[in-house]
């Protein structure tokens, strides 16, 4: 089963399950996971969402065996990766964790969700269960959207994490910059006709990032081209990209599985692609919480791990638990 929620859209949705479409696609990081939710799409009422259980208890133990990585431990992590950026003399470099929350005996799925939808109304946010996977997650990131009928092309830039309340620094104008660029590189090979617009603050919850836009008008069958260059994008992997996947899957402690991939939408007027970040993967007795920053020469590893912190809030402080 899954729900979900367009940005600035309080429909709801979810999948009949009855027809051999696959309209919904999840991809993981490194691509080689693809996940399918079959049927086509349908709007769901209030009153029927409210009559649904989706009770924790049928969620899968978590057996994974993983220990949360320890501050210590990121920040030696972190060490290495900036001495990989300064050697290579690479812009930017993502690195990732996972915090792992247990304290708790069962969690309301639903109200968490419900939460969750109220606190992100400018995310793709989504809720799905099934046999082997249960994930929930809220993010502001567009892969990539597109228009059957016009073929209008519209993606982001998105990049660069403070506090609301903070001022941007040259650390994260510095670290928007090549995600920027690398995306504008890509576009002009595909058209002619591309626009930007000026960088901007993009509030997320109790964060924000930087912000540039891309429309472009492109041939329908150059999209599937379009969105394998694009992702995984310098925002959630770094430049360049295959050295900076090489070394994430290196370094990183836990293998990324869903987050920093990306889900596909497809409906009759517009194929949308949204990249999978504020999420965590749900366990009947744990919950693992994804979370990066962006790295450069320039990154101080004290403030990378409370960036982190800062990030795992998204979700943890919309879960409704039981204790």
């Amino acid at each position: 089963m899954i729900y979900f929620k367009f940005p600035f859209d309080e429909k709801l949705y979810s999948t009949d399950e009855d027809s051999g479409e696959n309209p919904i696609s999840f991809y993981s990081f490194d691509g080689l996971e693809r996940l399918d939710f079959g049927g086509k799409i349908i709007e769901l009422s209030p009153e029927n969402f409210n009559q649904i259980l989706i009770s924790s208890k049928i969620l899968p133990e978590d057996k994974s065996g993983f220990a949360a990585e320890t501050k210590e431990e990121y920040l030696e992590n972190l060490e290495k990766v900036i001495e990989v950026i300064k050697e290579h003399q690479l812009p930017k470099l993502v690195y990732s964790r996972r915090k792992i929350f247990t304290d708790f005996e069962e969690i309301n799925l639903k109200e968490s969700f419900n939460h969750l939808c109220q606190s992100y109304p400018n995310a793709f946010r989504y809720i799905f269960i099934d046999d082997e996977h249960s994930w929930m997650g809220a993010f502001s990131e567009v892969l990539g959207k597109f228009s059957k009928k016009t073929y209008e092309f519209e993606t982001m830039s998105l990049a660069g994490t403070l506090p609301v309340s903070e001022n941007w620094s040259e650390k994260e104008i510095e670290e928007q910059k090549p995600v920027t660029s690398y995306i504008r590189n890509i576009l002009n090979r595909y058209s002619e006709n591309v626009t930007e617009s000026e960088t901007y603050d993009h509030i997320s919850g109790n964060i924000k990032h930087l912000r540039t836009d891309f429309k472009a008008q492109i041939k329908p069958e150059n999209l599937d081209q379009i969105i394998q260059e694009l992702h995984p994008t310098p925002a959630v992997c770094g430049i360049p990209k295959d050295f900076c996947k090489e070394e994430i899957q290196k370094i990183e402690k836990f293998p990324r599985e869903l987050y920093a991939g990306y889900i596909k939408i497809e409906t009759d007027e517009t194929v949308q692609y949204f990249v999978n970040l504020r999420c965590s993967k749900l366990y009947k007795n744990a919950v693992h919480l994804f979370v990066g920053g962006g790295i450069t020469a320039q990154s101080n590893p004290e403030k990378e791990w409370t960036e982190t912190e800062l990030k795992s809030e998204a979700v943890l402080k919309n879960l409704v638990i039981l204790k």
